[in-house]
């Protein structure tokens, strides 16, 4: 069964894309816990992420670190937070959320509701850091 993640993915549903590789998709949090709140997902649907084969399980985490770096230039923050829940969405997801207190990462208090204007500013300022990002490490 096709996920709401492998429609982002097709293209079928639009997202607020911040990085792409051949096999990973970074996109805004629609519904995020603070500003920056970004997906990381592999391409290839897989429910649970330690059932993703040993290479690309780590090439995900390798994308998802060039991607924390970008949110972190455009969100100054002490920490860039990590976590992987999957109980939301039956694709392996891992969620990148710039922070400064250990309060922001708590996923039961109530999420923001951001215009649609403000998430395409925070993409493109997003992708552009990704970039400038990449262009510094020759990645």
């Amino acid at each position: 069964m096709s996920t709401i993640f492998s429609k982002i993915v097709s293209n079928e549903i639009p997202a607020y894309k911040v990085a792409e590789s051949i096999d990973y998709l970074a996109f805004l949090d629609v519904n995020p816990l603070t500003r920056g709140h970004v997906l990381v997902i592999p391409k290839k649907e897989t429910d649970y992420i330690f059932d993703i084969n040993d290479d690309e399980y780590m090439g995900m985490w390798v994308f998802a670190k060039i991607v924390a770096q970008g949110i972190k230039k455009v969100f100054p923050c002490p920490k860039v937070g990590v976590a992987v829940v999957g109980l939301e969405v039956s694709h392996a997801h891992i969620h990148l959320i710039p922070i400064k207190n250990v309060d922001d990462m708590n996923f039961s208090r109530p999420k923001l509701q951001l215009p649609a204007e403000e998430m395409d500013s925070i993409a493109e300022k997003i992708r552009l850091a990704i970039s400038e990002v990449t262009n510094a490490t020759g990645v």
